[in-house]
Formats: C-alpha cells, structure tokens, sequence
C-alpha cells in the first residue's frame, strides 16, 4: 500500500473542493437558464468566480427572483 503524504491529501480534498463547486454552479446556471432564458457574460463570470456559499445563497433566491439582478443582489 502506498503511503499518501498531506499534501497529497491535501491536494485531492481540494479537488474535490472544487469538483463540488462547480457541479453547483453548473446546477445554478441550468436554474437561471430555466427561469430567465437568455443569460448574459456577466452571469458566467460571476459563476466562475463565486465561492461555493455565494452559489449556495443565490440558488435559494432563483425561487423568488423576478430578476436576475434579484438573485445576485446583496440582499
């Protein structure tokens, strides 16, 4: 059996990490697409750069959103 170091350990959670990330993202845009349609660049960007609790917030406000603008809002 081989021995796995931390930073190999390290390494894969954090692959892992971001696997998830973007499996809700990709989620967020199939929503946003669903409700909205037409998506614009900046929706994609804001995608690519959010943090996994940001994806997680904005999901939840897809449900009540009457704009885009809505579900990216500070509120």
């Amino acid at each position: 059996m081989r021995y796995v170091t931390s930073v190999e350990r390290l390494s894969r959670q954090e692959g892992i990490e971001e696997g998830i990330r973007q499996g809700e993202a990709s989620l967020l845009e199939r929503l946003l697409r669903r409700r909205f349609t037409e998506l614009p660049k900046w929706v994609f960007e804001r995608l690519e750069q959010a943090s996994r609790d940001e994806l997680e917030r904005w999901s939840e406000r897809v449900l009540e959103a009457h704009r885009l603008e809505d579900v990216f809002g500070s509120a």
